[in-house]
């Protein structure tokens, strides 16, 4: 397993590299050396580590919807509601009818066969999508209106509606005897329950980083074994009650961020660092799972078909948005956002080959050539149309954003102590304002430049003092000032 991975570290680095170069996303290149590197092609990968992939996936995968929960504001949910719940749904359904009408024709299968493929194939790839959300929101793209926050919230539960129709679809196929309303039903039941589940954990952890000041470190892998244990849970409570967990995963950095914002923007920084081993690990070995043999099969009608569903589904996201603030290319940018394909195909598409539906072959072929097809695309595409689209609103705000964490500076809340003379102080205010940059004021023919700097406000913890008299001083930092970390250190209990 050693060497798997450090094949997957070196070469996948190697080909996210090359492909950002060539300014394409670098999940392509990790996607296309998991195939070549994967059982059906090369087989350089130890069977070991393959025997492991779904828990690696599942671990990189909580860790990006965690994130992705993290950057959840609440004001930004309410704006974008009810888009996010009719995108959800109607996407998926009309995708699934699409290729009803004409895989029957075209792959030579039963009616509800076709209804079998639609709904493996109408689920949207939260390994894709969440990651470029993400980095979205990160600079500050959309922010106005909330454009990456819809399609992060709405592929989360695409995902859960498509699999609640796929286990309908598959127990009519076996025994014919199914509770359809009662299935139906478990769609808003795991919604739900999958939401309480995270929002527990995430107050307790909430209490818990108040009363104990841990090191961040700590801090993150406490919500990463938390995440993962409710992925634990779900598996042991499915023979009686549904759970979606992984939208539990988001809730807990949802409720972090709603009760103490310092806190959370610590514990993201840290996941944005872990996120880049995770995402080596996501990408590659998802497309390990890719037989390029098996989709060679589908042939150009496995294609069609998925085109097919690919325009039903377009029509149905552009109806899911009528009556938004949204215009015509914002639209276009939510629909090509939910094109790509990945994760769920590669769980799911062997599926009915297994339980012994007769087009399982064909099925489990247009699956995997959904994600040749779909996953390098759609993220190339989102990338692209993004760039173009996406507003630049929020441009201000980024730039604070991205000079505290090159700085690394504290947050309010937080203790440090003096390098100097070691005396402790506690932040208790922060101020962010734009500076006229000193290296302009030397160049008068450039006119003067505004740059963003951050001022804190520093709190003397002198316990021999009283309260009205503890000294407080306010230092600013920007990247023309003195680094924070030349003077100061953060404290911690543990």
């Amino acid at each position: 397993m050693a060497a798997s991975l450090a094949l997957i570290i070196v070469v996948g680095l190697g080909s996210d590299y090359l492909f950002r170069r060539m300014k394409l996303p670098g999940l392509v290149g990790m996607l296309l050396v998991g195939i070549l590197a994967g059982p059906y092609v090369l087989d350089l990968m130890g069977a070991e580590t393959i025997k492991v992939s779904a828990d690696f996936r599942k671990i990189a995968l909580i860790i990006i919807l965690l994130r992705a929960g993290l950057e959840l504001r609440r004001d930004t949910l309410n704006r974008v509601g009810r888009a996010a719940l009719t995108m959800s749904a109607i996407p998926a359904i009309l995708e699934i009818l699409g290729v009803m009408l004409v895989a029957p024709a075209w792959l030579h299968m039963s009616l509800l066969e076709a209804a079998l493929l639609g709904s493996i194939l109408a689920a949207v790839s939260p390994a894709v999508v969440v990651p470029l959300m993400i980095d979205f929101m990160d600079r500050g793209r959309g922010a106005r209106k909330g454009i990456p926050t819809l399609v992060l919230g709405a592929s989360a539960v695409d995902d859960v509606f498509v699999i609640v129709l796929f286990t309908i679809f598959l127990g009519m196929h076996g025994a014919g005897d199914v509770n359809i309303w009662m299935k139906l039903g478990e769609i808003p039941v795991s919604i739900i329950l999958g939401i309480a589940v995270g929002l527990i954990p995430g107050y307790f952890l909430y209490w818990l980083f108040n009363k104990y000041d841990m090191r961040p470190p700590k801090r993150t892998l406490m919500v990463v074994g938390t995440g993962i244990l409710l992925t634990w849970v779900e598996v042991q409570c499915e023979k009686w009650v549904p759970i979606a967990s992984l939208l539990g995963v988001m809730a807990i950095g949802f409720i972090i961020l709603e009760k103490s914002e310092p806190i959370a923007h610590i514990i993201s920084q840290k996941l944005k660092k872990l996120w880049v081993f995770a995402e080596l690990l996501l990408f590659v070995l998802v497309g390990a799972q890719v037989n390029i043999h098996v989709a060679w099969k589908a042939g150009l009608s496995g294609a069609l078909v998925i085109l097919v569903g690919l325009f039903f589904r377009s029509v149905g996201t552009y109806l899911s948005l009528l009556g938004t603030n949204l215009d015509w290319r914002e639209k276009l940018f939510c629909i090509v956002a939910y094109v790509p394909k990945a994760t769920v195909q590669a769980a799911i598409g062997a599926v009915p080959l297994a339980t012994g539906v007769a087009a399982g072959e064909v099925i489990l072929a247009v699956a995997v050539l959904s994600i040749l097809l779909t996953a390098p695309l759609g993220a190339i595409g989102i990338m692209v149309v993004g760039e173009r689209v996406l507003d630049y609103s929020e441009w201000f705000t980024y730039r604070f954003k991205e000079l505290r964490e090159e700085l690394e500076l504290p947050r309010v809340g937080e203790r440090v102590r003096n390098k100097q003379n070691g005396t402790t102080y506690k932040i208790m205010e922060e101020k962010e304002v734009w500076v006229q940059s000193s290296a302009s004021a030397a160049a008068a023919s450039e006119g003067p430049r505004l740059i963003p700097a951050i001022y804190l406000g520093y709190w003397w913890e002198d316990t021999n003092k009283d309260p009205g008299t503890r000294k407080t001083m306010f230092c600013r930092y920007s990247q023309e000032d003195p680094a924070f970390h030349d003077h100061w250190e953060v404290l911690y209990d543990w």
